[in-house]
């Protein structure tokens, strides 16, 4: 089953009016906007870019959170999602978008023992991320309850809150090369597509 973004927006709204901490409803409607900025830019460029699905992906990406729990949305999402019968597409947003460079250590904060969940550690391994996927990725990154920032002021925000580990550097140089690569596609420095990132600085 298919998802519009109307109806992603509508599920994390409905989700809203049930859970006390709702920061992750802010910051997921910010992502699902971002990655519509930039799926439209690169469709613009030429690439072969659903920016429908980008938003969509964006707005349910921590849907996991829908009982007011951080700890362990990843798998929460996912399996949320699969119950309600949509298409994988959708469900493995909620998995890959806290993971970069296919690898469930390459993550903010202290990531998930893998002898802990093979599972997630052999889909993280194996799944080729689409382009959209990689939008969520970047743009999660980018994105508080408060608005779109630059990744250098995120990384401090998510070092702050979630701590320093032996695992934070190579994320942070993660996060750089997903920047990079974005950039390089546009042609630009996507910074440009928010112009309200100077406000944040």
């Amino acid at each position: 089953m298919n998802m519009t973004s109307f109806e992603a927006l509508a599920m994390i709204k409905e989700c809203e009016k049930k859970v006390e901490d709702k920061h992750w409803i802010s910051h997921s409607i910010y992502v699902g906007n971002s990655a519509g900025v930039i799926a439209t830019a690169l469709k613009e460029k030429g690439y072969n870019v659903d920016i429908e699905l980008a938003k969509t992906l964006g707005y349910i990406h921590d849907i996991g959170k829908y009982n007011g729990e951080s700890r362990g949305h990843v798998m929460r999402g996912y399996y949320y999602l699969k119950e309600k019968g949509f298409d994988e597409k959708y469900c493995n947003i909620c998995l890959t978008h806290s993971y970069l460079n296919n690898d469930i250590k390459c993550t903010a904060g202290k990531g998930p023992n893998p002898e802990d969940n093979p599972f997630l550690d052999e889909f993280i391994k194996n799944h080729k991320y689409s382009l959209e996927e990689k939008i969520i990725n970047l743009c999660d990154l980018m994105c508080t309850k408060d608005g779109v920032f630059t990744i250098d002021k995120r990384m401090v925000d998510l070092i702050v809150r979630k701590g320093a580990y032996e695992t934070t550097q190579y994320h942070v140089i993660e996060t750089v090369k997903l920047k990079k690569y974005f950039d390089d596609l546009l042609g630009y420095n996507l910074y440009d597509l928010f112009p309200e990132i100077k406000e944040n600085l």
